[in-house]
């Protein structure tokens, strides 16, 4: 049986790691969101660890009272990991006075959606089209994403923290 999953803060001895990950699983190591191209390796992080591995990271930005949930993975699924490191987020953003945490994801990424509702996050906004627009600063991408459905908007969850 697999030991427990513990949550620490990413270190400069994780970065390499973090950012391949990211790299792997985002399709580079920029993401667009809103319509801002940003560099994932800015971002603070935690680090989910199983039996001495890394299972998993999330990385955020905190401006003002607002936590951005940037990037999420983990790399064993339906074992706790996911819900694990989204915790830790809230609560690093808890503890740094932020209000809410909110995240973007796309339309296609229905797997998202279904785990973020099940925690409490709610819908906030919808932008059509954003996808077009991100492409002009990211080129790579793709334009069909999970499932064959057409990428093309931005979704918006949020939970408020206090």
């Amino acid at each position: 049986m697999a030991g427990r999953v513990t949550i620490r803060e990413m270190t400069s001895d994780d970065r390499e790691w973090a950012h391949t990950l990211i790299a792997e699983h985002w399709g580079g190591i920029t993401m667009v969101t809103r319509g801002v191209l940003y560099d994932m390796r800015q971002f603070p992080g935690v680090i989910a660890w199983r039996d001495g591995m890394p299972v998993g990271l999330a990385t955020y930005r905190i401006d003002g009272d607002a936590c951005e949930l940037m990037s999420i993975n983990s790399l064993i699924e339906d074992s706790g990991v996911g819900t694990a490191l989204l915790r830790a987020v809230e609560e690093t953003a808890r503890a740094a006075g932020c209000r809410r945490l909110f995240l973007i994801t796309t339309n296609d990424n229905t797997h998202a959606l279904r785990f973020y509702q099940r925690r409490g996050y709610r819908l906030t906004a919808l932008r059509p089209g954003a996808l077009d627009e991100a492409r002009r600063l990211k080129p790579g991408i793709p334009e069909i994403g999970m499932d064959g459905i057409p990428l093309r908007d931005e979704l918006e969850l949020e939970r408020m923290l206090i």
